[in-house]
This record gives C-alpha cells, structure tokens and sequence, in this order.
C-alpha cells in the first residue's frame, strides 16, 4: 500500500472545509501570540474506526484552539466526520471504481438473449 498524502488528505476532510477552519485557527492563534506574548495551542485529533464490513473507513476529526487574549484565553473547537475508502494508493476520498464493487456475477446473472 502506498502511503496517504497529507495534505490531500487534510484537503478532503469535510469537504476542505477543515483545512480552511485551521488556517484561520493557525492565523488567529499566531496573531495572539504575537501580540500578548502568550502561548497558544491549536490541536487536530483523527480518530478512525472501520464503516460495517466495508473497505471505508469513517474519520473523525476534532480542531481544536486556543488564542491567548490579554487577559486570558479565548476557546474554541469544532467536530465533524470524513469517510474514505482504503485502497492500494492509501486513503481516498473516492474510490478508483465504485461502480466496479456494486455487483458480481453470482449477485446479477446476464443471461443472453436468443
């Protein structure tokens, strides 16, 4: 199995919708820090867990920050849930043929017109 691209994959969670979420984390966070002195913390957590008997996985993913204020910190977190499929190029957001997967030839018999 080839190894998952990173950044494509962070692109694909929540329909590039996470990676837009922390790059405005990362940026708030930053500007605080810069400008408090303060530390500032920005976590993303990935949990994954297999969908039935499938080859998909769900991935749960949680960002999670915290933008130091002056007099204090300010919060904030955001969960949302990602399936792809598991295949020889590693995690996807589609898989190479999805119509290939839905019938064998046991499941919808062609029978040949005479």
């Amino acid at each position: 199995m080839k190894p998952t691209d990173p950044g494509e994959f962070i692109a694909s969670l929540n329909a590039g919708v996470l990676a837009n979420q922390m790059g405005m984390a990362l940026s708030h966070v930053a500007a605080g820090v810069v400008e408090h002195g303060k530390k500032g913390k920005v976590t993303l957590t990935l949990e994954l867990s297999q969908i039935g008997d499938s080859h998909q996985v769900k991935v749960a993913h949680k960002l999670d920050f915290t933008e130091p204020t002056k007099r204090g910190s300010k919060r904030e977190d955001t969960a949302t849930e990602t399936p792809f499929f598991v295949t020889a190029n590693g995690l996807q957001l589609f898989a190479d043929n999805p119509s290939g997967q839905l019938f064998t030839k046991q499941d919808a018999p062609v029978v040949a017109r005479d």
